[in-house]
């Protein structure tokens, strides 16, 4: 009987054993674990872990390979803050005024442009030209003018002023109404005023030699006269004897010589 009640006593001891020993395992693999120990930064060698296996040779300890070294990271530009969604309406809208501005600007300088030169008489004059501008003007030579309240054009030549005499000679010279100035009067009372620029006529078969004052051909007598009058034969002007023929006649230069000659 006493056996019996020590094989049964010493049973429940194991299975309490048992008991006890699995709840410390289970109680052991839940706690948490200790992090491990960081390895000194200044070892210069290091230990290898575990033993090798037998038979495999160990492998030597030397130092340690050196960490690559990370390149540089390229500095990326700074760039403005976006502009905000008012700041860009803004802009648009002063964009577009400017640009309403320049506009208007620009078709009014066009405006005055085209009606200063649109001619507002037979001759062809324009507002650019009828309006006095002498203390603009540069004196040179070919300087046409013509004072507000004379019906001449003088041209200026050698350091005088030349009256043209005639359409005739306005147009020989190759002068067009643009080419007038328009000055005040008394503007040429300032400068030394030359003999008159004609037109000399003459045809190939004659030898006579024309001038023409008011459509009309007055002879020159002879080549002395010619020359005192200050005519240069630059200025002479060949045309068909028929043409000449049909021209009035005006006084002989000098006058007094009779009728003229008939080329």
């Amino acid at each position: 009987m006493d056996e019996m009640n020590d094989r049964q006593t010493s049973r429940l001891d194991q299975i309490l054993n048992l008991l006890v020993e699995e709840i410390e395992e289970r109680m052991h693999a839940r706690a948490p674990r200790p992090p491990a120990p960081a390895p000194p930064a200044d070892a210069d060698v290091l230990a290898p872990s575990a033993a090798a296996p037998p038979g495999m040779p160990e492998e030597p300890v030397g130092e340690a390979a050196a960490p690559e070294e990370a390149e540089p990271e390229l500095e990326r530009p700074s760039l403005p803050p976006a502009p905000s969604h008012a700041s860009r309406l803004m802009g648009r809208h002063q964009n577009g005024a400017f640009t309403k501005v320049m506009g208007r600007l620009a078709l009014g300088l066009l405006l005055a442009l085209v009606l200063i030169n649109i001619p507002f008489n037979r001759h062809g004059t324009t507002l650019a030209t009828a309006m006095p501008d002498s203390a603009a003007l540069v004196i040179r030579d070919g300087l046409v003018v013509k004072e507000q309240d004379d019906e001449k054009i003088y041209v200026y030549q050698d350091g005088r002023f030349r009256w043209i005499s005639s359409l005739d000679a306005f147009e020989h010279f190759d002068y067009t109404w643009g080419d007038v100035h328009i000055v005040e009067d008394g503007f040429l009372d300032r400068y030394e005023i030359g003999p008159p620029l004609h037109v000399l006529l003459k045809c190939r078969t004659s030898p006579h030699i024309y001038r023409m004052e008011g459509g009309e051909k007055r002879w020159i007598r002879d080549i002395e006269t010619f020359d005192a009058e200050g005519h240069v034969w630059e200025d002479v002007r060949f045309v068909s004897c028929g043409y000449l023929r049909d021209l009035p006649d005006g006084e002989t230069i000098p006058p007094g010589y009779g009728p003229p000659p008939q080329p």
